[in-house]
């Protein structure tokens, strides 16, 4: 019996209203949502507002855990800053803040300003120039005089006063090389599509590290650059442990660090969500 046109719609009204409920339980289930900050239950805080009890210094000439002269310290009002009051010169001092647990897959977000702290016998690229450093060699791995740990970097850049544009969360590449747009590209830093920002300027940065496949770098929420296959390779890092250094070793996983190189900055909001 073939139905009346009436019950025919009816019928068909009802599949339709019936799979996109279907479809909405599965969206659900899945975890599927364009908004992070939803997901709450999922995100661990990295820096406490406290104390740095749960990260590992590793300054350049100084041995692990030396936090010489406070380089990195707690602020009031839960922020963790790169700070030089008590520095009578750089000499090359530069530092790493390393996180105690490495990682593989993840979402980490933070928020950043610099401060109007440079130290003049600093490098002139490390001007209104930080970092913060991921899939990175073990701390206790790195030598008293190796100046960069093996790793790949998120770099953070602001406005020089020159008028010259300077990006934002581009990625660098101490003792490492990565693939941009489907091959090896030979530079150590590539630039991100980001604005340019002021140094005082709080800046939310976001990175997507799929362990050794894509990494995405997000500066206020907007996707500025992509690239693959982060492995180690390449120059810049030096007097590191050659068992280390083994060229073409792709990096599934590692630790991450801020960065401290002359600059002072300030960190806070620092989370991280572990993704399958």
């Amino acid at each position: 019996m073939i139905p009346a046109p009436r019950t025919r719609f009816i019928l068909r009204l009802k599949f339709v209203l019936l799979f996109v409920v279907l479809l909405g339980a599965i969206s659900c289930s899945s975890g599927i949502s364009g908004n992070t900050e939803e997901q709450g239950d999922e995100w661990q805080t990295l820096f406490n507002g406290k104390d740095i009890d749960d990260w590992i210094v590793k300054i350049h000439h100084h041995e692990v855990g030396d936090n010489y002269a406070q380089t990195f310290r707690v602020k009031d009002g839960g922020v963790l800053q790169v700070n030089y009051d008590d520095y009578e010169t750089f000499d090359n001092r530069y530092g790493h803040l390393f996180y105690k647990e490495p990682f593989s897959s993840y979402h980490l977000t933070w928020e950043y300003r610099f401060t109007d702290q440079w130290l003049e016998d600093a490098p002139d690229y490390t001007y209104r120039n930080s970092g913060i450093m991921f899939h990175s060699q073990a701390p206790n791995t790195i030598l008293k005089e190796q100046d960069w740990p093996i790793s790949v970097e998120f770099q953070l850049l602001a406005g020089a006063e020159d008028g010259n544009p300077r990006p934002t969360g581009n990625m660098c590449s101490p003792g490492t090389e990565v693939f941009y747009k489907g091959e090896m590209d030979p530079r150590h830093c590539i630039n991100s599509s980001s604005d340019t920002y002021e140094w005082d300027q709080w800046v939310r940065a976001d990175m997507i590290v799929l362990k050794d496949s894509l990494v995405t770098h997000l500066i206020n929420g907007d996707t500025v650059l992509q690239y693959t296959r982060p492995q180690i390779g390449g120059d810049v890092a030096n007097d590191f442990d050659p068992a280390i250094k083994q060229d073409g070793k792709l990096l599934k996983e590692g630790y991450i660090a801020l960065q401290s190189e002359g600059q002072g900055i300030e960190f806070r909001d620092i989370r991280i969500k572990k993704l399958d």
